[in-house]
């Protein structure tokens, strides 16, 4: 809810107060989802820090900010020496206005996946500059637009039939969380009128919690019992909420992902240490070739040559044995490839031996790796552990073996199939029905898949720049526009006998793009 109206409704004044009178020093970006904005008054410095990565978009505001000596770019200069002289909230809409001095205009555009900061000058209906110019849809939006004028009267809310959604669509996740656990969707219009009056009373109170939800952090208006924060500050809560999803929920994330690594590493051995050692058993528990081939060699006198199998008396076991020889082959040089084949096997023992012995060591080493890396509690511990054992080095290497380049967008993973062989193996164990399929139309080219994330839609954005690659990696390659076809990984088949890299496309849409590579 910390994006939600009902909480800016409560942040917005306390914003208001805070930098009420603030000169802008200076409005930098380190990284292209993030903006700093400096602040100073009275002598005291503080920072609006909006992070605006669409997987988390959220604000912090602290006193204190280390700005860094490489990788940052000062922005906006229109702006700097302009104090703001207030913050207000937009009705029933997830934004808020910051006003500046010269009537200069910053809106914070708070849409989640959709995120941005917006520039405005006095007296100019639509934005001179954006934050993220990818949204390419902001250039339009006109403030005075945004507000909504929403009836919460007993008449509305029976004109809507009790329905929630309807009825006030500002309301988020956790509030109608609540009312579906209290029974509303089955519930008769007063009871619902009963439910909705009370979640709006908690609405309207200012009582602020952190919550953790499946490993997830959130800020709720509700009455919470199990919080990891409570606090009447609106300030207090978006800054502890913005350390859980950036510092502890990253830190988190990390540490999660290198312990899986290792469990997996330890599943895998301890099942190739099973299935090694069966196997070894089994050649170890055969006669071996080079008797059958002693016995063959010593009877060579009693053995046609058109024999496709003899009664031998073997004196390894010194029991009678039938043994099939191999037609058009002299028994001689069939007991010549029984040598041979004794001696690859002795050969492959050693190696499974050796094999197994590797195994063991890595077993060791990932069970020790485990041990330390569960005992870690803090970032600065963990970076020093993932650098000391050069984890990072060792998974770039590891994933140059696999089928696919991989890019990043926005916050999305996006592959692309190496070869024809390397698309088919890319889709068969490496994409999943909710993933997006992309790939040029109507001509050869790499398979594009962009991972799911769930809980979140694939921007529109990471759609179209998926699509480049596509086009980039095709026959394609140097038209001016290419057409692209795309659709959920669901709708894409293989079919038996095909040549590698062919599919069947159930449901596609297509959009026209620049072939665009990576480096372009």
């Amino acid at each position: 809810m910390h994006l939600n109206y009902h909480f800016l409704k409560f942040l917005c004044p306390a914003l208001e107060k805070m930098f009420s009178g603030a000169e802008i020093v200076e409005i930098f970006s380190q990284n292209k989802n993030e903006l700093i904005i400096g602040c100073t008054k009275d002598s005291q410095d503080s920072y609006i820090r909006a992070n605006l990565l669409p997987s988390i978009s959220c604000l912090a505001f602290p006193d204190d900010f280390k700005r860094g000596k490489k990788n940052t770019v000062s922005l906006f200069p229109e702006l700097i020496g302009q104090k703001i002289i207030g913050v207000k909230t937009i009705a029933f809409e997830r934004a808020f206005v910051v006003s500046l001095t010269l009537g200069f205009k910053i809106l914070f555009k708070l849409h989640g996946t959709r995120s941005n900061l917006l520039f405005y000058k006095s007296e100019e209906d639509l934005p001179f500059k954006l934050f993220r110019n990818d949204l390419k849809d902001d250039w339009q939006i006109k403030i005075e637009d945004l507000a909504k004028n929403l009836d919460l009267s007993r008449t509305q809310f029976d004109y809507f039939e009790g329905n929630a959604s309807k009825f006030l669509p500002t309301l988020g996740k956790i509030p109608r969380e609540w009312l579906k656990q209290r029974g509303y969707i089955d519930a008769d219009i007063e009871d619902k009128w009963q439910l909705m009056t009370l979640l709006l009373d908690m609405l309207e109170s200012p009582l602020f919690s952190i919550i953790e939800k499946e490993k997830d952090h959130f800020l709720s208006l509700l009455l919470e019992e199990n919080y990891k924060l409570q606090t009447i500050d609106p300030i207090e809560a978006t800054n502890e909420l913005f350390r859980y999803l950036v510092v502890v929920q990253a830190f988190e994330k990390e540490k999660h992902h290198w312990v899986k690594t290792f469990e997996d590493q330890k599943k895998k051995s301890n099942s190739y240490i099973q299935k090694s050692t069966e196997k070894l058993n089994i050649l170890e528990s055969e006669i071996s070739p080079a008797q059958i081939a002693d016995v063959i060699m010593a009877n060579l006198h009693q053995i046609d040559k058109n024999a496709e199998e003899v009664s031998l008396f073997n004196f390894y076991t010194q029991q009678d044995q039938i043994i099939k020889l191999k037609r058009g082959l002299s028994p001689q040089l069939f007991a010549e490839n029984l040598y041979r084949k004794s001696k690859n096997r002795k050969i492959e023992i050693d190696q499974i031996y050796q094999n197994i012995h590797d195994k063991e060591e890595l077993l060791k080493k990932s069970s020790s790796m485990l041990e330390e890396i569960m005992a870690i509690s803090h970032f600065k511990e963990l970076r020093s552990f993932v650098k000391s054992n050069n984890l990072v080095s060792q998974e770039k290497e590891k994933q140059e073996q696999v089928p696919y380049k991989r890019f990043e967008v926005d916050g999305f993973e996006v592959l692309v199939g190496k070869s024809a062989k390397s698309n088919d193996e890319m889709l068969r164990y490496f994409a999943w029905k909710e993933d997006l399929w992309l790939h040029a139309k109507d001509v050869s080219g790499s398979h594009v898949i962009i991972k799911f994330k769930s809980g979140v839609k694939f921007p529109k954005t990471v759609i179209e720049r998926a699509a480049e690659l596509a086009a980039y990696y095709s026959k394609n390659k140097n038209e001016t526009l290419a057409p692209v076809m795309y659709t959920p990984v669901k709708y894409v088949r293989k079919v038996k006998g095909a040549a590698p890299g062919a599919v069947m496309v159930d449901k596609e849409s297509v959009l026209m793009v620049s072939p665009i590579g990576p480096k372009e």
